[in-house]
């Protein structure tokens, strides 16, 4: 009898044992319904400011198009001017060469 009592006791200090190893798995967390309510919301409030929004037409893309490149030509051209005095005077000035 002696034996059944401490192999019930080994049971149950396994079983135990394996509850708390369950417990100390992190869980993964399970969306509460107020969370979903709030994804929802979010989504039905973005869909709504989306659509007041007053979206660029054709001829306004190009325009902006054509300003960017523009005025991209215009600091690249600039940073290649100040690059090559730049280049001058540190070889000429500063270096003697």
């Amino acid at each position: 009898m002696g034996e059944m009592r401490s192999e019930g006791g080994a049971a149950a200090r396994r079983r135990q044992r394996a509850e708390r190893a369950a417990a100390a798995r992190p869980q993964a967390p399970q969306p509460a319904p107020a969370q979903e309510r709030k994804r929802s919301n979010f989504i039905a409030e973005s869909w709504a400011e989306l659509k007041k929004v007053e979206w660029p037409g054709q001829n306004q893309v190009i325009q902006g198009t054509v300003v960017v490149l523009i005025a991209c030509l215009v600091v690249g051209t600039f940073l290649y001017v100040n690059d090559q005095v730049w280049k001058y005077v540190v070889s000429k000035v500063l270096l003697g060469q």
